[in-house]
């Protein structure tokens, strides 16, 4: 047998072995491990279609400007996988609900945190859950057939809404996150990107609709076209990404009091005032006094007193002054609101 023959064998003999797991065992271990929903996508040798919309999507809303200040968005490893791994032949993904039934007072003094961020940083709980995942995987591996498992939990340059929908998570609504028919849109999303060979799931299909509440509801008109939200207009944006000393009067004068983030476009969405669930996560039960803090106390928070109020929390990212700067402007707002 020739050499190339040979090859080609192994090559093939390799492939087969990839292919030996079963996709089913693997959603399975990750339902164990406390995801409550898990998909599979394939990554073809070369850019599909979708891919290839995708990126063209990317590279329209970066050429617009609409990421802001997050250079991180134009890494070139966003728009294609392969950079990542360049053996890559499937995507695992998977989704964990953080709804909980706690409901925020309605009184003007009260400030408001995304619901995100009540309880424990989304990535230490991803992530834990995803290396157990990525482990177990490559413990499968035989012989020669080593399996590769990089997982990520909002991370690194993954398009993880894009991947979602074609792992049948869920579909990339008009307020730019995925909804899930399970949870509506409380979920967080990861993956595992692997050289295993699975069975994709179907490409879940959109079902928005007509509806327009998200895009109609958004005080800043920051989506600016279904599916495509301008940061520069953003709430959540600019509460939690923007180091400025001052907010921009358009955001300023429009906070309605949020101060870490923003949930409206969630809010008013009908999928998840019909089919939120509570999860099972206890790690996303809020913090104390998340769900009701003040915005006097918050415009005058200290370091030691955002130390004890946000623990291990994605809110970490928001420094005390960016706090206190945003509790400062929805307050001034308020009262004028008020006068």
């Amino acid at each position: 047998m020739s050499d190339v023959n040979q090859g080609m064998n192994q090559n093939v003999n390799k492939t087969e072995r990839l292919s030996m797991i079963d996709s089913r065992a693997i959603k399975q271990q990750a339902i164990a491990l406390g995801f409550h929903k898990v998909g599979i996508a394939a990554i073809p040798a070369a850019m599909s279609d979708p891919e290839e919309t995708v990126k063209r999507s990317l590279q329209s809303w970066l050429s617009q400007g609409y990421q802001a200040d997050m250079a991180w968005m134009s890494n070139p490893k966003r728009q294609n996988i392969r950079a990542l791994m360049p053996e890559a032949n499937a995507m695992i993904c998977v989704a964990l609900n953080y709804y909980t039934d706690h409901q925020r007072p309605t009184g003007s003094q009260y400030a408001k945190i995304s619901r995100y961020g009540w309880g424990r940083d989304y990535h230490r709980v991803l992530t834990k859950k995803l290396k157990q995942l990525a482990a177990w995987l490559r413990s499968q591996s035989s012989g020669d057939s080593e399996i590769l498992a990089r997982p990520y939990a909002d991370t690194g340059p993954v398009q993880d809404k894009f991947w979602a929908q074609q792992a049948g998570i869920g579909w990339n609504a008009k307020n730019g996150n995925v909804i899930s028919r399970e949870y509506g849109s409380w979920i967080f999303l990861g993956e595992i990107v692997t050289n295993l060979v699975l069975t994709p799931d179907p490409v879940h299909t959109a079902h928005c609709g007509n509806c327009t509440r998200c895009i109609t509801a958004c005080p800043t008109a920051a989506i600016r076209s279904p599916g495509v939200v301008d940061a520069n207009r953003c709430i959540a944006y600019h509460t939690i990404e923007n180091r400025a000393e001052q907010l921009p009067d358009a955001i300023a004068s429009n906070l309605q009091n949020w101060v870490a983030g923003c949930d409206i476009c969630q809010d008013v969405c009908p999928w998840n005032q019909r089919f939120a669930k509570v999860t099972d996560v206890a790690e996303f039960e809020p913090y104390p006094d998340n769900v009701d803090p003040t915005l006097a106390e918050l415009a005058s928070i200290t370091e030691e007193e955002w130390q004890q109020r946000f623990p291990a929390s994605a809110l970490r990212r928001i420094k005390p002054r960016m706090l206190r700067r945003n509790a400062s402007a929805a307050l001034e707002h308020s009262r004028d609101h008020i006068h």
